[in-house]
């Protein structure tokens, strides 16, 4: 029902109507979750049951998290979350978003292709902000999108701080990155890459090469344990940098 009724929604109205009314349609749409065997990072609602997507990942009925950005919340929230914390969101979730407005003023978002809530329409490949001004950067499945992704991880080692940290994922494969930029069709490259805004699939070795050839440090993070009553997923790898000193 749940599907459903979202592909209804979002047939009908504008994404901007959807931004608006959304938190107030999930609210009473939860009640009928409510429980005590499950607990969203985010927004801290205790559910019976989590809503089942197509692609089998799980979504709080409240706030609309998926498990990607549970795992997220919880890392940020355990180990990075300060006071006056300087952060840069690239096409935020909308839960997401919203959890760091309620608490952090010092927080952007920024989505060029207009899909995602935000404050700001960069590109990330020219991001207008000066040399060492974020404490954190939040980089979401953005760079299988980006054709020029090398001058991408230039701008994001640019404006990260000295002392800052860059998360970053993406859909991944076995092997070698897979990218051929003469494939430029949508039905081709959903086909090719998995989606029909994507450029590439990388391979975990390969971003971490190419983020490397950018002067990060980067820490590869597998998590292989799900965790039931936070509905995190079983297999999911997150790259998470420093500048090199």
């Amino acid at each position: 029902m749940y599907n459903g009724l979202k592909k209804i929604i979002n047939n009908v109205l504008p994404k901007k109507a959807i931004f608006k009314i959304e938190p107030f349609l999930r609210s009473g749409w939860s009640l009928f979750y409510r429980g005590s065997e499950y607990e969203c990072t985010i927004c801290k609602t205790k559910l019976r049951k989590w809503i089942i997507l197509h692609n089998q990942d799980k979504i709080c009925p409240n706030c609309g998290s998926l498990s990607r950005d549970r795992r997220l919340w919880q890392l940020i929230e355990n180990s990075y979350l300060t006071e006056d914390i300087k952060v840069l969101d690239f096409s935020p979730s909308r839960c997401l978003y919203r959890k760091w407005k309620k608490q952090n003023a010092s927080y952007k978002a920024t989505d060029l292709s207009g899909n995602f809530i935000s404050d700001n329409q960069y590109d990330i490949t020219s991001i207008p902000e000066d040399d060492n001004t974020f404490d954190l950067i939040l980089c979401y499945h953005v760079l299988e999108h980006v054709t020029d992704d090398l001058s991408a991880m230039k701008e994001l080692h640019r404006i990260l701080k000295p002392t800052g940290t860059l998360f970053v994922q993406t859909p991944f494969k076995e092997g070698e990155i897979y990218e051929d930029y003469t494939i430029t069709a949508k039905e081709d490259r959903l086909q090719h890459f998995g989606q029909e805004d994507h450029v590439r699939i990388y391979s975990i070795e390969g971003l971490k090469n190419r983020l490397i050839q950018s002067e990060f440090e980067v820490e590869v993070n597998q998590y292989h344990n799900k965790n039931i009553i936070y509905g995190l997923a079983e297999n999911e790898t997150i790259l998470i940098m420093k500048k090199q000193k």
